[in-house]
């Protein structure tokens, strides 16, 4: 069964950091692309970073463009989002996603405010 379980959201302040990670199981983890989306209430999801199945390539939506950094760790399955510099409107749910699984994870909650 695949499977996606995202973990590290939370209440930060502006500027502040954040990691997310996303455990991956029931599939090879090592051999598809990843991708982080967001949504905000009442707007549409977002994609907001993806990387290659090696790491070597990434890519990230104009919002989140050298502020956040997507990674992963192949060995332990697991997909990260390295988040800086947090702005208000970086508040949403945070999903993880294998898009060639058609597998999402359940969400993490991203606050930032004072």
């Amino acid at each position: 069964q695949v499977r996606l379980v995202e973990s590290g959201g939370g209440l930060i302040q502006p500027g502040g950091s954040l990691r997310l990670s996303c455990v991956a199981s029931g599939f090879i983890f090592g051999a598809t692309a990843m991708n982080w989306y967001r949504q905000a209430p009442g707007k549409e999801r977002e994609l907001v970073a993806t990387i290659t199945s090696d790491g070597a390539n990434t890519h990230y939506g104009d919002s989140v463009k050298g502020r956040f950094i997507i990674s992963r760790d192949n060995a332990k399955k697991t997909l990260y989002l390295q988040m800086n510099s947090l702005k208000a409107e970086d508040t949403a749910v945070y999903y993880c996603n294998a898009p060639y699984m058609g597998a999402w994870g359940q969400g993490t909650q991203v606050t930032v405010s004072l």
